[in-house]
């Protein structure tokens, strides 16, 4: 048990069936907002724009996140050469800075390395992953992630080097139905990342709402046939990809500049949320495209099984209740939830194709 004025971890408090609400996306949003350069995505404006970073986390936290999750998204040394280890410290003390605001815990994130496709080399995969868990270490993160691996091998790795520090590991996937790189399908990559020893699993990134989801049944059904238990966690995009193959959007060819036609309502979000619950995920957030309002609809969905609401919702009627004083009655007959339950929305785009054909 965590000492009197301590915080719950993250095993505590799923394992007393708590819904732990994860953040959203950092890498896109912040590139939207004029901080981040796509392409490698890394993380300098840590040290750069602490500011941004901080104030995104701080919108997280509102909204209702339990987690904050260092923004480390290719921090490695193999990515940021000598600035590597600035970034990862600095992006600790942000998270922990906005998590000491209210119920959040820190999470280290750790992600996939180019090193891997090109020689798999498990040696020096696993010493990248070392030198940025020993700043976890040092800043006391909470507990660590291994997440957006395309592989479950070096997601193998990733979970024993974590392992290695003591603390509880989660693992994701940035997979799809069809698994990963090699085939190994999803109820197979979740056994593999359990034996290897973590104790939450899942799947982040590259695929919308619903295919994440059947993912993670996959996943569960996978551990269900192997006789082993773990916490699910799933951090679905804030974009619906139906159309997309294998790869996930990343292979789109609006990706990345030019996917805000596809990005959920607060509606989607909120459903995407109760079919998580429903599923037995108790570890629900989002990746790319996921707004702070997007954790807010998962918040305010799940908030009579959390048993409190948001800060963030003290300015949202749920349902569209708010607009019960707007002056126009057409408007005001849409504060019911059938209302935005049943809205099938238009892209305002007349000569648009519904779907797309991915480029790989």
């Amino acid at each position: 048990m965590a000492p009197a004025g301590a915080k719950k971890g993250i095993l505590e408090r799923l394992e007393s069936g708590e819904v732990v609400v994860g953040d959203g996306g950092f890498l896109i949003t912040l590139e939207k907002r004029g901080y981040v350069k796509a392409g490698l995505w890394t993380p300098e404006v840590v040290v750069e724009h602490p500011d941004a970073v901080g104030q995104l986390h701080m919108e997280f936290l509102r909204a209702g996140a339990n987690v904050m999750q260092t923004f480390t998204f290719s921090a490695s040394e193999e990515k940021l050469e000598s600035k590597w280890k600035d970034v990862n410290a600095a992006a600790c003390d942000l998270a922990r800075e906005v998590a000491d605001k209210g119920d959040a815990l820190v999470a280290g994130g750790i992600c996939q390395t180019a090193i891997y496709k090109q020689d798999a080399d498990e040696a020096r995969v696993k010493r990248l992953f070392r030198l940025q868990v020993e700043v976890f270490a040092r800043k006391n993160v909470d507990f660590l992630i291994a997440e957006y691996f395309e592989h479950a091998e070096e997601a193998v790795w990733a979970v024993e080097v974590l392992k290695e520090s003591g603390k509880p590991v989660a693992a994701t996937m940035c997979i799809g139905p069809e698994g990963d790189k090699n085939d190994v399908t999803p109820g197979e990559c979740a056994v593999k990342l359990v034996k290897a020893g973590a104790s939450i699993v899942g799947v982040n990134c590259r695929f919308g709402p619903g295919i994440s989801l059947k993912t993670m049944k996959l996943m569960k059904e996978g551990l269900q046939a192997a006789g082993l238990k773990a916490h699910l966690m799933v951090q679905s995009l804030g974009f619906h990809t139906p159309d997309c193959g294998k790869g996930g959007f990343v292979d789109l060819p609006e990706y990345p500049f030019g996917l805000e036609p596809r990005t959920a309502t607060r509606w989607d979000i909120q459903k995407y949320a109760r079919e998580a619950y429903n599923l037995g995920v108790r570890y629900i957030g989002g990746c790319c495209g996921f707004e702070p309002y997007h954790i807010r609809a998962i918040a305010e969905e799940l908030a009579p099984e959390r048993g409190f609401w948001p800060p963030a919702s003290d300015k949202h009627g749920i349902w569209g209740s708010g607009l019960n004083m707007h002056t126009k009655p057409w408007i005001r007959a849409r504060a019911r939830r059938e209302y935005w339950e049943n809205l099938l929305p238009a892209s305002g785009r007349p000569f648009c194709p519904s779907l797309s054909k991915p480029d790989s």
